[in-house]
């Protein structure tokens, strides 16, 4: 009789929840289980009620929401009129991934697991709570938690008699075969494939628009220590519409130095093609590779290289490793023992993996090119908040990019992939064209003209507002109010001037906050306290008061996730309860009613 199906479905922004959820269909492989891995927003959730056993794989974003790709699970699993009794045939066990510096810790995975229960579902664990701040990262609590998951599981689904659990250092087969052809398939490069449309509809992941990139501005001074740009893409003919807190999705590149140099040390040639074949029955090849597909493709515009590896890569690395003593090392760095060495050879310094394979040279050069896909994650795609309005620059679309760079102990400077790349492309050059959809984002302001909005950015949390503040100013409605705040006044104030004259015009009332401003000359030196948003919030608490409480204001705030929204929301309780007398319940009840009404919404990452 063939095993229950095992289901792990992952949802995060970033990689983990993805690394954590391939170890665990590995490990089910190794026990003879079959098992699918799926990012929840590709899975019908309506087909849960059939699955008689899931593991879930949730990260926290932001402030207790749940991450992009979990949404639309999100809403459809707390829907009020689901049978208490709906997945009463499911055992289930559910894993997160959170920052315990956060106030709401892994609020996403407790609330998850207490809602499976809730609609009739069997936990085979208590919920594992994965931490980013522990010296050892998620995999402190992850790896205890798995060794009683897999009992578990193994009562529900022991191994086959006449079958036994593969070894962990034997490796499983690859899930694609790479047939490499003798002669270059053809006349139609991968890039032109890509741009030619497939289907009908708006740009998407499968089938981006190349934007063509028509200005691209530093907008920071030259003295100030980060590099932040303006970045205009002419969308003519695109197709792509958006509103004000739409945001865009690009898909970036690694470049040709790391694309040469990683086939260097694989052994590989750039130029040979070869087709993609699935080992297994019903198992799709990744649709955003052409088939058939060149090395260089593959390399430059899917396998993340310049990623750093989780601990999945170096299992898989040390299991087709020949070389002893790098298998020796590899296996080390893959075990439960090794893991605080593993974090301060990888983890903290940010090596990627082109780096570890550089540092792994006769393992590298045996890799079989089948497991590359299995060995390697694909580039995600990267967000940004769309700073402009199709109102006011039609055929346009805007973005505010921070360039990631900062120094490890490591020679090389650390380097964010697609900031990087995005600062690198000039408008001068034809070939400087990006690949882009467009998708709703979590922000949607009022349509009625005499609804204030409270706006509050730092820092590059302010671009969804420059869209928004567009468009209302095009509509002729006022009532915008913008608390920006930055370091210093010049060098870091975006957009200083659109914003002055907007205030000159009466449409826009204009708070700023400076946290390290310099007094005036001849001997400039740093204000003595610092002034952040928050501040400037407490000290405008009756115009707060009045337009949230009298006028109807909706209230938003968009930027870095770490300190600022729990410093701003206590600011707007401490309003609530000096200008609105309200005690310390009823204003954290206040603020939880205009939550649950939308009239206060948060956009923030990490």
């Amino acid at each position: 009789m063939p095993s229950p199906q095992l289901l792990v479905l992952f949802g995060s922004q970033t990689g983990t929840a993805q690394d954590v959820s391939e170890r665990l269909g590995r490990e089910a492989r190794r026990r003879r289980l079959c098992c699918r891995v799926q990012a929840l927003d590709s899975y019908p959730v309506v087909n849960l009620i059939n699955e008689p056993l899931v593991i879930f794989v949730c990260a926290t974003a932001g402030q207790g929401d749940p991450p992009d790709n979990m949404k639309n699970f999100w809403r459809f699993i707390f829907r009020k009129n689901l049978p208490s009794t709906s997945l009463c045939r499911m055992d289930f066990a559910v894993l997160g991934l959170g920052d315990s510096s956060y106030s709401k810790y892994n609020f996403v995975a407790k609330k998850l697991h207490r809602r499976l229960l809730q609609l009739g579902g069997s936990a085979l664990l208590p919920v594992c709570l994965g931490d980013d701040q522990h010296e050892l990262g998620p995999d402190a609590a992850i790896d205890p938690w798995l060794r009683d998951l897999w009992e578990k599981v193994l009562e529900l689904c022991p191994v086959p008699w006449d079958l036994a659990v593969i070894p962990p250092g034997v490796p499983l087969p690859s899930k694609f075969a790479l047939h490499f052809l003798q002669e270059d398939p053809g006349t139609c490069s991968e890039e032109q494939r890509a741009a030619s449309p497939g289907s009908q509809g708006p740009p998407s992941e499968l089938q981006p628009f190349l934007a063509p990139v028509v200005a691209n501005q530093r907008v920071t001074g030259p003295s100030h220590f980060q590099d932040v740009r303006l970045i205009d893409f002419d969308i003519t003919g695109s197709g792509i519409s958006f509103a004000a807190g739409d945001v865009v999705l690009i898909q970036p590149s690694n470049s040709a130095a790391h694309v040469q140099q990683f086939c260097q040390v694989l052994g590989l040639n750039p130029d040979q093609h070869f087709t993609l074949q699935p080992r297994e029955p019903g198992v799709p090849c990744p649709p955003r590779l052409p088939q058939p597909c060149s090395v260089r493709h593959l390399v430059s515009q899917y396998l993340d290289i310049a990623s750093v590896p989780r601990r999945s890569f170096f299992e898989l690395l040390a299991c087709l490793s020949a070389h002893e003593l790098e298998r020796e090392k590899l296996l080390e760095f893959s075990s439960a023992q090794g893991q605080e060495e593993l974090h301060e050879y990888c983890s903290r310094p940010r090596r990627t993996i082109l780096e570890v394979l550089c540092d792994f040279p006769h393992t590298a050069g045996a890799i079989p090119p089948d497991y590359l896909l299995d060995l390697i994650p694909a580039i995600r795609p990267r967000a940004f908040s769309i700073a402009s309005s199709l109102l006011v620059q039609p055929s346009r679309l805007q973005i505010l990019v921070a360039v990631v760079q900062y120094q490890t102990r490591l020679r090389e400077p650390r380097r964010g992939l697609c900031s990087s790349w995005l600062a690198s492309l000039d408008p001068g050059q034809g070939a400087a064209r990006v690949p882009l959809w467009v998708r709703p984002g979590s922000l949607a302001f009022p349509e009625t003209p005499d609804t204030p909005v409270i706006m509050v950015g730092p820092g590059t949390g302010v671009a969804p507002f420059r869209a928004v503040i567009q468009e209302r100013v095009a509509q002729g409605w006022t009532g915008n109010i913008l608390f920006f705040g930055c370091r210093r006044r010049d060098q870091d104030f975006y957009w200083e001037a659109e914003w002055r004259d907007l205030e000159r015009k009466g449409c826009l009332t204009l708070v700023t906050a400076f946290s390290r401003e310099l007094s005036p000359c001849p001997s400039p030196t740093l204000q003595e306290q610092k002034v952040y948003v928050q501040h400037r919030l407490r000290e405008l608490g009756p115009l707060v008061w009045e337009l949230l409480d009298r006028q109807g204001a909706c209230f938003y705030l968009a930027g870095n996730a770490k300190y600022m929204p729990a410093d701003v929301s206590e600011a707007l309780m401490s309003i609530f309860r000096e200008e609105g007398g309200l005690s310390g319940p009823d204003a954290a009840a206040y603020l939880a009613r205009l939550q649950r009404t939308l009239r206060f919404q948060t956009e923030t990452w990490a």
